[in-house]
Parts: C-alpha cells; sequence; structure tokens
C-alpha cells in the first residue's frame, strides 16, 4: 500500500463527541469510493476480506480513544515482527512473518478509517506510513539474508539479503521521488487512477501489459514477500534442498530489470508531465 489510507478529504481537527460510532458508519465514512476504489494504494487483501473486518477493529480502537498515528505505529511494529520473525528457526519464522505481514495490512486499514471518522489530518500519518512500509519491506530481505547467514555460517546470504532490501526501498523511492518532482513544479497530486498509469508508446504499452502477465513487481510487497517465503520454506523443509537460498539468489537476479522496468514505465507516463 503505497499511500498511508488516513490522509483523508477533511482537513478539519475536530474530535469525537464521545459516542462509538456503529461499524456501518465506520464503513460509510472510513472506507469512501475513493479509497476503495484506488487503482494501485489499496492492496488485494484489504480489497478481499480485510475490509470486511477491519471496521470492527476500528471500533475498538475509537473507544480505546486511540488516535489514527497511534494505530499507525501499530502498523510500524506488526511490519518488524514480520520481519525480525524470519530470524526464528525452522519453518515457524517464515509461518510467524506470513502471519505478522497479514496482520500489518489489517491494522493499515484499521488507521486510515480511524482518521476519516475522527475528521483529523496531517502529514505526520503520512510519514509514520511510509516508516512503517519502507521498513518492512526493506527489512524483510534483510532478515532472510541474516537468517541464512546463521544457518549457513557464511555471510554471503547476508550482503545479498542488504543489497535486495536496498534495491527493494529504491524501487518504492522511484514512487515518492513522482510526487516529489510533481510538487516541486507545483503540480497537483497526481490521481491514483488507471489514466495516471497510461503509457502512450504501443511498444512501451504492449511490454507493460506483458511485464503485468507475470507481475514481478507485487513480490517485494510485505504480504506476497512473505508467503514467498514462507513456501520456499516447506518445500525446502519436505525436500531438504535450499530452496531459500535459491529464492534469496533468484530475487536479487531479477530485481534489477523490474527496477528498470519501473524506471522507464514512469517516465513514459503522464505522472511527470508539464502542464500544456
Amino acid at each position: 500500500m503505497a499511500i498511508h489510507s488516513s490522509v483523508h478529504d477533511n482537513g478539519s481537527t475536530r474530535r469525537d463527541s464521545g459516542a462509538v460510532p456503529s461499524v456501518a458508519h465506520i464503513r460509510e465514512v472510513g472506507q469512501p469510493p475513493a479509497i476503495r476504489g484506488r487503482a494501485t494504494a489499496e492492496h488485494w487483501s484489504a480489497a478481499l476480506y480485510w475490509r470486511r473486518v477491519s471496521p470492527h477493529l476500528t471500533r475498538r480502537f475509537l473507544a480505546l480513544g486511540l488516535s489514527a498515528d497511534a494505530v499507525t505505529v501499530g502498523v510500524i511494529l506488526t511490519g518488524w515482527m514480520a520481519a525480525l520473525s524470519l530470524l526464528i528457526p525452522s519453518i515457524a519464522g517464515p509461518l510467524l512473518a506470513a502471519v505478522f505481514a497479514q496482520l500489518q495490512m489489517l491494522v493499515d486499514a484499521s488507521d486510515g478509517e480511524v482518521a476519516r471518522v475522527r475528521g483529523t489530518s496531517g502529514p505526520r500519518g503520512v510519514f509514520l506510513d511510509k516508516i512503517a512500509h519502507y521498513t518492512t519491506e526493506g527489512g524483510i530481505p534483510i532478515a532472510l539474508g541474516a537468517s541464512l547467514a546463521i544457518s549457513m555460517g557464511d555471510v554471503l546470504p547476508l550482503a545479498l539479503g542488504a543489497l535486495l532490501g536496498a534495491m527493494v526501498l529504491m524501487n518504492k523511492a522511484l514512487n515518492d521521488a513522482v510526487h516529489v518532482s510533481r510538487a516541486a513544479v507545483g503540480l497537483g497530486k497526481m490521481p491514483d487512477s488507471t489514466d495516471s498509469r497510461r503509457i502512450d508508446s504501443s511498444l512501451l504499452g504492449l511490454a507493460r501489459k506483458a511485464f503485468n502477465l507475470v507481475p514481478l513487481h507485487r513480490i517485494y510487497h510485505s504480504v506476497e514477500m512473505t508467503h514467498l517465503i514462507l513456501l520456499a520454506a516447506i518445500v525446502q523443509a519436505l525436500t531438504g534442498a535450499a530452496v531459500l537460498w535459491w529464492l534469496l539468489i533468484v530475487m536479487v537476479v531479477i530485481t534489477p530489470f523490474v527496477l528498470a522496468g519501473h524506471f522507464v514505465a514512469i517516465l513514459a507516463s503522464p505522472k511527470l508531465r508539464p502542464i500544456r
């Protein structure tokens, strides 16, 4: 989820009067079409099931008097637990990592709902959300490399994990660089829509369609990474082969190509075009 869902349309700073809103009200106010209809920022797990559950958790957070920023701290902590769980030996580590990554998506859905129901807004929530996802998605490859380094008695996996983590962060930074670049020349925020990602070049457009058939760029999200690691750990436990080591190597090899494709796609899209 690349954009913090606790940024909301109402710029006021009003507080709740004390009554805890109903789940139905939380769904209405906390899950507007502008949020549910985003092209890229709404993760599939939220769209598929967590948005059905999150209002119940949000209602509990509101009853406890927690602010949206406090809930976003929970997003940070669950993400860190996902990464650190990979240091646990055996299949228990990858299993816990996958569970915490899913839990992070649930809490991430709730922090935006808390913010929209309370009618609060501000850049601090965006900042905290960025910290949550950057540290989680950059930390998971590092933790995987550290775990393999410990089990293999070799520093190379740690180095590759750190390299992969750096490339994952670069991939995320490309998206943020678009917003910074637009703001620097006075352009407004790019809408999270399909049109904003359109590529006019027929050749590049065809290449993107082919690339989307095998969406490698999705594996860098915390949910996909931890689930892929869990699958590799299961196969490794069943076969005895060094599947996790080979997974790390493959990801390190393919990521530069994903980065290059992402870079070209941004340049070819309307995102960086000046106002006509």
